[in-house]
């Protein structure tokens, strides 16, 4: 299905400016709030762009949400946007305060993405103004770069270990393994030992048991081949109980993992102290947050090591500066959420909170297709295992509106496979 790859809503401004804005006489104003959607590499990028009455000054932002993607546009087309028309972009605390209310309802991923997409814009268009690197807006660089990882899968523990041997020559510190379960969907593993397109269309079910049994079995025995000179991480996806988790910790203890992702979904987070408590493996999680409080509630403990902030989902760089300063005063490390399905907009703005912050830890890299970065000039790509920083004003990262209506995206529910997945008994499985 072909989307328009643009939208420009024409409305009135909605609420008159903050009444301090009209004292100082600022010029600069927003004009206008445009959407694109496109898919340079399979998902769909849902991308902001704020204008304004100086000619050729725009900030951009990122809204993706592979799965919620046209419920995300709406919002911003039909509700946000003309909230901002005429308003002046420097009050970013303000207009986010403003939007986050609007809705009454507060939360929710299709709001924080949206959300989302308007502040990074309105920060990138700050840091133009001033004709400087984002980075610099929020006190410069602590590091020169940002540690990068990687992912690998395989089907057993020599092929995996292969696999990280061939991403340490490329210069990765840091290595997402993965393991395949045979017979059974396994998370990140591409369907490596059976078949894809069965895996695919998730008639493959998912074994909780078999993945307890044989996953830290894997994870152990590739840590004895590759040494330990690089760190191993793995994700669960939330796919574990309280109960099974407690088991998996205790089965993976000897594979040295740098961290186990997503050991729990958000609804049984309420188990992280007590798992943090007893295990010695250290915990991530937080990509499926959409509200600071989901964080400050594990940060209270702390009762996790890292906090896998996805910067359009959380509400923008906003709140993620708020979450990153918490995480410093609680000893807690930023491992921001950074897959394909992020756009490289959504990419360099972490970027600029990675390298400015001391919570730092470690940053998902996502390894895109050529055709990318010809609609995302500017995308950053890992160098001997380090993103680094784009010096030019702003984020660093453009949007070629030609290249992108080359790249239409996929069907609304293309993305909604994931909720398919079962359960050996036939039971919905998280996905």
């Amino acid at each position: 299905m072909a989307q328009p790859v643009t939208r420009t809503p024409v409305h009135a401004p909605l609420l008159a400016p903050a009444p301090w804005v009209e004292e100082r006489g600022a010029k600069i104003r927003i004009t206008a709030v445009r959407t694109f959607l496109t898919a340079p590499h399979g998902c769909p990028h849902l991308v902001v762009r704020v204008e304004t009455n100086e000619p050729g000054l725009y900030g951009l932002g990122c809204a993706s949400d592979p799965q919620r993607t046209l419920a995300v546009r709406s919002v911003l087309d039909d509700y946000l946007s003309p909230m901002l028309t005429g308003r002046d972009p420097d009050d970013i605390e303000d207009i986010h305060r403003l939007l986050l209310n609007s809705a009454y309802w507060r939360g929710g991923s299709i709001t924080g993405n949206a959300l989302g997409g308007i502040d990074v814009a309105l920060w990138d268009l700050k840091a133009k103004r001033l004709g400087a690197p984002l980075y610099s807006l929020f006190g410069g660089r602590v590091r020169t770069g940002a540690e990068a990882y990687t992912h690998v899968d395989g089907a057993d523990e020599r092929e995996i270990a292969d696999q990280v041997a061939a991403a340490r020559e490329l210069g990765f510190r840091h290595v997402r393994v993965q393991a395949a379960v045979p017979g059974a969907d396994t998370y990140g593993t591409g369907g490596a030992t059976v078949d894809p397109d069965a895996v695919r269309a998730r008639r493959v079910p998912w074994d909780s048991a078999a993945y307890v049994r044989t996953v830290p079995r894997i994870l152990t025995r590739v840590r004895e081949l590759v040494g330990d000179d690089v760190e191993l991480l793995h994700d669960v996806h939330e796919r574990l109980d309280p109960r099974q988790a407690r088991d998996f910790l205790r089965r993976v203890e000897d594979a040295g993992l740098y961290f186990v992702e997503d050991l729990l979904a958000p609804e049984d987070a309420g188990h992280f102290a007590r798992l943090h408590a007893v295990s010695p493996v250290p915990l991530a999680v937080g990509e499926l947050f959409s509200d600071t409080a989901q964080f400050t509630a594990l940060l209270d403990g702390p009762d996790i090591d890292f906090a896998r902030i996805r910067v359009p989902t959380l509400g923008g760089l906003t709140p993620a500066r708020k979450i990153a300063a918490l995480c410093e005063l609680r000893g807690v490390r930023l491992a921001p959420h950074g897959p394909a399905d992020v756009s490289p907009v959504a990419q360099a703005a972490t970027l600029a909170l990675d390298v400015s912050s001391h919570a730092f830890g470690v940053q998902e890299a996502a390894t895109f297709r050529p055709t990318v970065a010809e609609v995302f000039p500017g995308t950053v790509v890992p160098r001997g295992g380090l993103l680094v920083p784009s010096e030019v004003p702003g984020h660093g990262v453009d949007f070629d509106e030609s290249a992108a209506r080359r790249h239409p995206v996929p069907e609304p529910l293309e993305h909604d496979r994931w909720a398919l997945l079962r359960n050996t008994d036939g039971s919905v499985q998280r996905p």
